[in-house]
């Protein structure tokens, strides 16, 4: 792996895990994220906390990276229809009371910038290893 390559995977594990800190620091804040008919949200803002912290450690190692980029694409297209309503509604970013309408459309149009990155860090990490038909 080269050094970008690897500078660029643990900058996006540490974002990944900081992310999944901001879901218990701004949980109601998350919670708003989500329209009025999801039942749980504070335990689905919760969740979704864990699975990035998850998805991030699972990043570092190259014996499951490639697997949780995998992971990390589905949790990200998973997510974005919160994305989504938040700037259609203008539910302000959960850290803050009000947020500009152009700025919540920026997370759900970079969306697509994350499921690449986090597939070029960690594709083919598992050659390392030996395992070139995974």
């Amino acid at each position: 792996m080269n050094i970008f390559k690897t500078i660029g995977l643990y900058i996006f594990a540490a974002g990944l895990f900081y992310a999944g800190v901001t879901h218990f620091i701004y949980d109601h804040g998350f919670a708003r994220m989500l329209p009025g008919w999801v039942p749980l949200k504070l335990i689905i803002v919760y969740v979704t906390g864990i699975t990035e912290w998850l998805l991030a450690l699972l990043l570092i190692f190259p014996q499951t990276r490639r697997a949780a980029g995998f992971g990390t694409t589905a949790f990200l297209v998973l997510v974005l229809p919160a994305n989504i309503y938040a700037a259609i509604y203008g539910i302000p970013a959960p850290w803050s009371e009000e947020t500009p309408r152009l700025a919540l459309w920026i997370r759900p149009l970079f969306q697509p910038l994350l499921i690449w990155w986090v597939l070029v860090v960690s594709k083919h990490s598992n050659r390392q290893k030996g395992f070139d038909t995974l």
